[in-house]
């Protein structure tokens, strides 16, 4: 069965407030991969909520990094959040595909790249 993606900004956010609170969780239980897949899915529906809320037109786009290029249009001071948004961007990819060198997400990265990006989320929700 096809579904169709909600173009509402507060359906994006309660399932990226959802991934979020999952990430705490899941780094309590030592879960670091999957806490790292969960802070990206997060922040990927809080951008598009952002987005979404300001006009733009919903693509099917897990890089951080190309929806944090829509955002700052709209908000230049998203700006600062780029580097966040590169290293978060690489903890869906080491999760969901196999690459040619094994990476391991490890739980300091995940738990620094979640204190960082409070002060994202802070500015993406709406």
């Amino acid at each position: 069965m096809l579904h169709e993606n909600s173009s509402y900004p507060a359906d994006w956010l309660r399932i990226a407030e959802r991934d979020w609170d999952r990430v705490g969780r899941l780094l309590a239980d030592g879960d670091f991969s999957l806490a790292g897949f969960c802070l990206q899915q997060a922040i990927e529906k809080f951008l598009k909520a952002f987005l979404i809320y300001h006009g733009w037109e919903l693509r099917f786009i897990h890089n951080l990094d190309a929806l944090l290029d829509d955002a700052v249009c709209y908000n230049p001071t998203l700006e600062e959040f780029r580097d966040i948004c590169q290293k978060i961007t690489a903890f869906y990819f080491i999760e969901r595909y196999p690459l040619l060198i094994e990476e391991e997400i490890t739980e300091d990265d995940v738990r620094d790249c979640f204190k960082k990006a409070e002060g994202f989320v802070n500015k993406l929700r709406i």
